[in-house]
């Protein structure tokens, strides 16, 4: 896993997802243990080594005392616990779902009538409403936690959105994290154009 999750992050990179040394990733491995990358990494730079086990307090693990963490590793471990069967969770700083937020004043990001909706958890037709949910960005780590065990029921496609920040996307295995990352990045590209044609 830390093998292929390494050059996903790259090819993240590549297209615009980790600007500067930001996102943060992590996976959990056949013992269930978390590791999540480790904090100013250049992402197009990222190695094997860049991640940190935690333990199962959600610390870093004393192997790595000395290594900072990613300042929002809580999150990944809020994911975690509301979601056990996930493996991987990704970050995204792409610039289109970002924009969007900055316009909406609502805390749902909403898509209709898209086939790439089906590319999210759960969705199996074009048809209908797909509601994603949008946080207010804070440094407060408590908030999130707060945030997001409130609003689970609201979780089911694998995405939640930061407003002005990035997005979260998780899967049950990196293809399916992947897949929901990329599809929730095309339809908030498709919503923006549409916007501002």
């Amino acid at each position: 896993m830390k093998s292929d999750l390494t050059i996903c992050i790259r090819q993240l990179h590549d297209k615009g997802h980790s600007p500067g040394t930001s996102t943060n990733y992590s996976f959990k491995d056949n013992s269930n243990q978390i590791w999540v990358t480790r904090s100013g990494i250049d992402k197009i730079n990222i190695r094997e080594e860049d991640f940190i086990l935690l333990d199962e307090n959600g610390n870093v693990a004393d192997a790595y005392k000395e290594t900072k963490p990613s300042a929002e590793t809580d999150i990944h471990t809020v994911l975690y616990n509301l979601f056990p069967d996930a493996k991987v969770v990704l970050h995204s700083h792409s610039v289109f779902p970002i924009a969007l937020t900055s316009l909406m004043k609502g805390n749902h990001l909403s898509f209709s009538g898209y086939e790439m909706q089906k590319g999210l958890n759960g969705i199996v037709t074009h048809d209908g409403i797909v509601e994603i949910p949008i946080l207010d960005n804070s440094q407060d780590m408590s908030f999130f936690k707060h945030e997001l065990t409130y609003r689970k029921m609201e979780l089911n496609q694998g995405i939640f959105m930061i407003r002005k920040h990035g997005f979260y996307a998780w899967g049950k295995d990196l293809f399916e994290a992947k897949r929901h990352l990329e599809s929730f990045d095309y339809l908030c590209q498709c919503e923006w154009l549409i916007l501002n044609k």
